[in-house]
């Protein structure tokens, strides 16, 4: 059981194993006799009498008969057998898998998992597991587990001092990637804060994002053997360490050293875009407005969209919160370059840009250049979003312009650009519009011309919307026009329909033919 690789052998032998011990103990429970104490230690007594001559091998021998572990009626001691190897089975096929693969990570925590309530063979379990793994050929799981599991286990039993030396080796492995060992930092810093020594977590992540020296770190670790430079070489660029030293800086730092680190993850290129939007923000929570525009500027050049979407969505609305009104030029400046960006990359990060451009026109610039916002947007956005930015820009239109503003707009709309769908919707809000204001030809026309894009079939809905508005501002000659057009747009459907089947259908035979 100890040598076999594979489980199915095992389960054979560990089978025949127990039947062996089962059938032993039936027959030594079946053959047992009785005898009491008294006639045994007779036996034993006459027997050590009656053989004075005896030499010292054989008396020791004759002694040794008188314990239990050589009394032929040992039922007890092979029930005990029994039940320990019952018990180890979990152990042993584990061992089975461990020797298939030794660098299974998984199968180790199960090992460990087996002897729990057993800090000592826990211990042990874990030693070897850190020993056995290699980084570069571990499946089923990180080794960086083992290490970190092993130190909480540590620090379970409150032995912080063991738990840190287990950390100290953790982080000489040359682990496969630069994430696990940025792992491993960051679970000993926070080792470090559950105990509240936040002086030490800061310090370790001080120390785990300087700048390597390969010297030292040649001298108490191996280099891979295909050449590779070791992951501690690459650990003060790993964004998850950073992430983790400035969140701590912002809780227990002070602002001074919460600004070095971010101006040193921009100066090393691995901040994102939310690391700027987030140092930003610290900056401004503590009253330093020029510096964190001046984070926004630096987060802009650096970044490119779409990513920097969001950094020039926060750092519009932050300048126009706070300088939109005296220096509105200089705003201005800043939305003509930043839908000067977006346009040249990425259609859809316009709309945004545009609304908040027409927003700051309305509240601190001109009626007449909101508009001109408005109209630059029906023309720069996708097909699939004119329909909501005319439906916007008309909105607006109307609390500044009046009806004539709004006509324009829904001529404009109807002319340029929309597709049918959307076209068709904006017909029937022009002609609502109309027959509020009483011009029931013009919102007639309307629905005439929407009409074309309206299957009689499958938009039912707008066919009764017209039918309801002759019913309700027509006469009979303009229900029967209504009429008249429906069976034409419907004729119109159905000859489209055909013609495409016909094709459809040519396609097929030639098709066949080829075949």
């Amino acid at each position: 059981m100890t040598t076999v690789v594979t489980v199915r052998d095992f389960g054979v032998i560990f089978d025949s194993y127990m039947q062996f011990e089962n059938s032993m103990l039936v027959h030594k429970m079946e053959n047992d006799t009785d005898f009491s104490d008294n006639e045994e230690e007779e036996d034993y007594n006459g027997d050590v009498r009656s053989d004075v001559s005896l030499s010292v091998a054989e008396f020791k021998n004759k002694i040794l008969e008188g314990f239990w572990l050589h009394d032929d009626k040992d039922a007890d001691l092979r029930l005990s057998q029994l039940e320990h190897l019952m018990d180890r089975r979990a152990e042993l096929v584990n061992s089975v898998l461990l020797r298939q693969n030794p660098h299974t990570v998984k199968q180790w925590q199960r090992r460990v998992k087996l002897f729990e309530g057993n800090a000592t063979k826990q211990i042990l379990t874990y030693t070897e597991a850190v020993r056995t793994v290699d980084p570069m050929k571990a499946v089923l799981g990180k080794p960086l587990t083992l290490w970190v599991e092993f130190a909480r286990l540590y620090e379970s039993h409150n032995d912080i001092a063991n738990a840190r030396v287990i950390f100290d080796k953790a982080v000489l492995v040359n682990y496969k990637a630069v994430d696990d060992l940025a792992r491993v930092w960051c679970e000993r810093a926070e080792m470090e804060l559950r105990h509240k020594n936040f002086k030490g977590a800061l310090e370790l992540m001080r120390q785990a994002t300087a700048e390597p020296s390969l010297e030292p770190l040649l001298n108490s670790l191996a280099v891979a053997s295909d050449g590779h430079e070791p992951v501690q070489m690459k650990l003060h660029k790993s964004l998850r360490l950073w992430t983790f030293y400035v969140d701590l800086e912002e809780s227990v730092g002070t602002l001074e050293s919460t600004r070095a680190v971010y101006e040193r993850m921009l100066d090393l290129r691995i901040a994102t875009p939310q690391i700027i939007i987030n140092h930003a923000l610290l900056l401004d929570e503590h009253n330093y407005f020029e510096d964190a525009l001046k984070v926004y500027e630096r987060g802009v050049k650096i970044f490119k969209y779409p990513h920097v979407k969001d950094i020039w969505v926060t750092y519009l609305s932050k300048f126009v919160k706070r300088y939109g009104k005296t220096r509105l030029e200089h705003a201005r400046e800043i939305f003509e370059h930043s839908v000067e960006m977006a346009y040249t990359v990425l259609l859809t990060l316009l709309k945004p840009l545009y609304l908040q451009y027409a927003k700051l026109e309305e509240d601190y610039g001109l009626a007449k250049r909101a508009m001109t916002v408005y109209n630059r947007v029906t023309k720069a956005v996708p097909d699939n979003e004119k329909l909501s930015v005319y439906e916007i820009y008309i909105a607006r239109a109307a609390l500044m312009f009046g009806v004539a503003g709004r006509r324009e707009i829904y001529h404009q709309a109807i002319e340029y650009g929309l597709a049918d769908k959307d076209l068709k919707t904006i017909c029937l809000k022009y002609a609502e519009l109309e027959k509020g204001l009483g011009e029931i030809e013009r919102a007639r026309a309307l629905h005439v011309f929407a009409s074309q894009f309206s299957d009689p079939r499958s938009d039912v809905a707008f066919w009764n919307q017209w039918r309801d508005f002759e019913v309700q501002h027509g006469n009979e000659i303009t229900f029967r026009d209504m009429l008249r057009t429906k069976r034409s747009v419907s004729a119109n459907y159905s000859q489209s329909l055909d013609l495409e089947d016909e094709v459809g259908g040519v396609e097929r035979v030639k098709r066949r033919k080829i075949a």
